[in-house]
């Protein structure tokens, strides 16, 4: 792909991608090829009101909001998934409603696999995406755990 996405980061290893809430207006410019999408389950499964769907292919992960995923292991191979389409040149986005604390934790991750260091990925993401990102003990735990079971995904 030749366009960059609007608002786009660049990883340690040269990938870029972008992270934002889905809350936020769609940036303008080209569309993602693929999103990663973080949301409770319960919020996908709802019938009365309208669930915000992409006109791209997106993967949905079962995330409630200042917490962790639901299922570690689907939620790593899901991150590693995402990760490798925009290593390949895709247009990725990463996102959930503020896109601040489960975002950052996917984008430290995705630093992570880049060649980031885990010790220091919450601080280099918050450096290169937003100073606030990664918002609970719980999410910078998670990122430890991505660390140790997936080190190279």
């Amino acid at each position: 792909m030749s366009d960059q996405l609007t608002g786009a980061i660049t990883l340690p290893d040269g990938t870029t991608l972008r992270g934002r809430g889905r809350r936020e207006p769609l940036p303008p410019g080209p569309l993602p090829t693929y999103g990663l999408y973080l949301a409770p389950q319960r919020r996908l499964l709802r019938f009365r009101k309208p669930f915000w769907r992409p006109d791209w292919p997106a993967g949905w992960i079962d995330w409630p909001d200042f917490r962790t995923p639901r299922d570690n292991e689907t939620a790593a191979a899901m991150i590693h998934h995402a990760y490798l389409l925009a290593r390949c040149g895709q247009r990725v986005e990463v996102a959930c409603g503020g896109g601040t604390g489960r975002t950052g934790t996917v984008l430290a991750c995705m630093a992570i696999l880049a060649g980031h260091p885990a010790a220091d990925a919450v601080r280099w993401i918050r450096q290169h995406y937003r100073p606030r990102a990664v918002e609970t003990p719980g999410q910078r735990r998670w990122i430890s755990w991505f660390a140790v079971h997936h080190p190279d995904a």
